[in-house]
C-alpha cells in the first residue's frame, strides 16, 4: 500500500481522483502526490483521525501543506505509546520511488485526545472537509462510540451500506473504498458531475445536500 502502488492501482481501475488517508499521519502525503500526478490521478490529501471518543474521521485536504499541518496536530496530540515494529509492523513513510525515508515513532493505532467538536474545528480552520468514517461499522465510527450522531455541519458521511442503517439526515453519503489492501482498492466509488478536476469542485459536490 506505498503511495506508488495506490495511484497506479486507483488509475488502473479508472479512477479519476483518490485520497491518501493514513491514521492519524500524513507523512505520506508528499510523495502520494507525486505518483498520481506522474498517472494521470487528481490526489486530495488527508488523514484518518481517531477522535478521543474513538470514532474515526476522515478529514481530507487541498493541500498537502495543509494535510501535513493537520498530522502535526494530531501527532503532538497521540499518547506517548511508542510502535513496536516486531510486534505491530514497520509504520514507514517514503519518497515517489518506495524509498523509506523515515518510520513513525509514535503507535499511530491509537486515539488521539482531541475530542470531536475540537477535531471539527480544527478541519475547518484549515480548510479541510470533515466526514465522519464508515458510520455503518460496529466499532470505530462515532455512532458505534456514542450511539448516535451528533448535530454538526459534516462535510459528509461515509457509509459501507447502501441503504445505510444509521439515521443521516440529508447529508451526502458516500462509498468509499476504504481500501487497506490493494486489492480492494476501487471496491467502492464515488460519481460526481462537475465542470472541472479541483479540490473546491470536488467539495462543492460533496457537500451537496440529498435532494430527497
Amino acid at each position: 500500500m506505498s503511495p506508488a502502488s495506490i495511484a497506479k492501482t486507483a488509475m488502473e481501475r479508472g479512477m479519476h481522483v483518490a485520497a491518501l488517508t493514513d491514521h492519524n499521519t500524513a507523512l505520506n502525503c508528499k510523495a502520494f502526490d507525486s505518483c498520481c500526478r506522474d498517472v494521470g490521478i487528481f490526489p486530495v490529501f488527508g488523514l484518518e483521525v481517531t477522535s478521543e471518543e474513538e470514532a474515526h474521521i476522515l478529514c481530507l485536504f487541498k493541500t498537502v501543506k495543509q494535510a501535513e499541518k493537520m498530522g502535526e496536530i494530531v501527532y503532538d496530540r497521540l499518547p506517548d505509546i511508542f510502535n513496536i515494529p516486531e510486534k505491530f509492523g514497520d509504520q514507514v513513510y517514503v519518497d515517489e520511488n518506495d524509498n523509506i525515508l523515515g518510520e513513525v515513532d509514535k503507535y499511530l493505532v491509537s486515539a488521539t485526545d482531541i475530542p470531536l467538536e475540537e477535531l471539527f474545528d480544527i478541519v475547518k480552520t484549515i480548510g479541510g472537509m470533515f466526514i465522519p468514517a464508515h458510520i455503518d461499522k460496529p466499532v470505530f465510527s462515532i455512532p458505534s462510540q456514542l450511539g448516535f450522531l451528533p448535530q454538526m455541519e459534516y462535510t459528509a458521511l461515509e457509509t459501507v451500506r447502501i441503504p445505510c442503517p444509521v439515521e443521516t439526515g440529508d447529508f451526502t453519503l458516500l462509498q468509499d473504498s476504504d481500501a487497506h489492501y490493494i486489492d480492494d482498492i476501487a471496491c467502492r466509488f464515488n460519481t460526481f458531475e462537475i465542470e472541472a478536476l479541483s479540490f473546491t469542485n470536488i467539495k462543492k459536490a460533496i457537500e451537496g445536500r440529498k435532494k430527497n
